[in-house]
């Protein structure tokens, strides 16, 4: 087992990494940048170093600045967390060229999942569903385009190759507006993404989204940790997420779960890993998979008992896996709110000083948070300054104890989404369960009063 893990990455998930080396007797070398140095895991790590300036791009996106960390106090492993250089193929690479282990998949299979074009590819090799579409990246004759989008049928979504975070999509309901739409694409994806590639899939109407938690050793043995619904998003941003999915029957879940496992033995995959789908009509079609520990991994962690970043760093380790998938018990039911430093309606960001800060305690209650009294919330970094979690014996006592929960949170000095996370529980539809993931958008649209109503709970 590793004796230093140098952690690669802010917020919540720095102090959730710390927090799970701390309980396995790891240190932890924190690295941060400027506007991070008060940072609540800054001061509890063994070790800090500050790697620049606020800009991300000149702190935890420099890749040298953090393997350089690494060699002056001497870790052994590199955690880095989810998003910036989590899913970098060639970050992993330089790691390990580095002589240090990456605590996360090998980087071709980072690069292979990172395309979603070969992602696609890989999976339906693999016996995993996908969306139907076009056979890879789209050609550059019109003709072709044409004739794709007319086999696959209307609406179609043009989606960058090297695309994520619900970036570089664009859906498209008619020929007319087909090959404009194919080439105003390819433009975003190469200026955001370095990757001017597309493809095409059938658009479907009224999906949720499903995703299957995996884990996989280096010797062959995956398992698959159930499912999650991230159905409830805005602009295909996560707002939150809850397990097991409501009214999905248990015979399709475990034969995709099966499926899932099966493709990472296949692929030889190595860590923790997360296959998104979108499910529709009882089927399930595959869109991507992320190659590193989701924001959601919690509501997975409550209802199985299994800490998902303490079995990363045993596999990275080279630990065998320490259960077979007839040992995963699912119990209960757990849903989790994300905390965003943002007006809750007009979802503008609100970074500055946290005046009050009181989170939320009792039976079943988890939060997930590096915010603290007096804490100063950049304005450099994504909005999200915690995570509440609820779990219960079922989906009601869980919906429940998370009311009761936002009903003591208080966040005073900035503005949160609390206010949108209070009215969400006690909508009929989410309460019934099952939405899809326009839902949300279209509530926010037809509900110009929602602020209003929320503010006065």
């Amino acid at each position: 087992m590793f004796e230093k893990i140098l952690i690669a990455n802010r917020g919540e998930i720095a102090l959730r990494i710390q927090r799970a080396c701390r309980e396995m007797g790891i240190k932890t070398v924190v690295v941060h940048s400027e506007a991070d140095r008060e940072a609540k895991y800054v001061k509890l790590a063994d070790e800090s170093v500050c790697i620049g300036p606020a800009p991300s791009s000149l702190s935890y996106l420099s890749m040298p600045a953090i393997i350089s960390a690494a060699e002056v106090t001497d870790a052994q492993a590199i955690h880095p967390g989810y998003g910036f250089l989590s899913e970098n193929a060639d970050f992993a690479e330089r790691v390990e060229q580095s002589g240090f282990v990456f605590i996360g998949p090998r980087s071709e299979s980072i690069r292979l999942m990172g395309d979603k074009v070969s992602a696609k590819q890989a999976m339906i090799i693999a016996g995993v569903p996908c969306v139907p579409g076009s056979d890879g990246a789209l050609p550059d004759n019109p003709k072709d385009i044409v004739q794709t989008a007319r086999k696959v049928g209307y609406p179609v979504i043009i989606k960058a190759a090297g695309g994520g975070g619900g970036r570089g999509m664009r859906v498209v309901h008619t020929e007319a507006a087909l090959l404009n739409a194919v080439t105003m694409t390819k433009t975003e994806a190469g200026a955001a993404f370095g990757n001017p590639e597309v493809y095409m899939e059938k658009f479907l109407e009224n999906p949720r989204h499903v995703e299957i938690q995996v884990l996989a050793d280096t010797f062959g043995n995956a398992v698959w940790l159930g499912e999650r619904d991230c159905s409830m998003q805005r602009r295909h941003q996560k707002v939150l997420e809850e397990a097991p999915a409501p009214d999905i029957p248990r015979k399709i879940i475990e034969k995709i779960g099966e499926r899932c496992a099966e493709a990472c033995r296949k692929m030889g995959y190595r860590g923790a890993g997360t296959f998104e789908f979108l499910y529709e009509n009882g089927e399930f079609y595959f869109i991507e998979m992320n190659t590193r520990v989701q924001v959601e991994h919690p509501v997975t962690e409550m209802i199985t008992g299994i800490d998902i970043v303490q079995e990363q760093i045993r596999i990275a380790a080279g630990e065998k896996l320490r259960f077979k998938q007839s040992d995963i018990v699912f119990r209960g039911h757990a849903i989790e709110c994300r905390i965003n430093a943002e007006d809750p309606f007009k979802f503008i960001p609100s970074p500055g000083k946290i005046t009050s800060w009181h989170v939320p305690g009792g039976p079943g209650i988890r939060v997930d948070s590096h915010a603290y009294d007096g804490y100063f919330v950049p304005p450099h970094y994504d909005s999200m300054i915690g995570k509440v979690i609820a779990y219960g014996a079922n989906r009601e006592q869980a919906i429940r104890r998370m009311q009761i929960a936002l009903s003591e949170m208080v966040v005073e000095g900035i503005q949160t989404n609390i206010p949108l996370h209070r009215e969400l529980m006690v909508d009929a539809r989410f309460i019934e369960g099952g939405t899809n993931i326009h839902y949300l958008e279209h509530k926010l649209a037809e509900k110009p009063d929602l602020s209003a109503k929320a503010s006065k709970k």
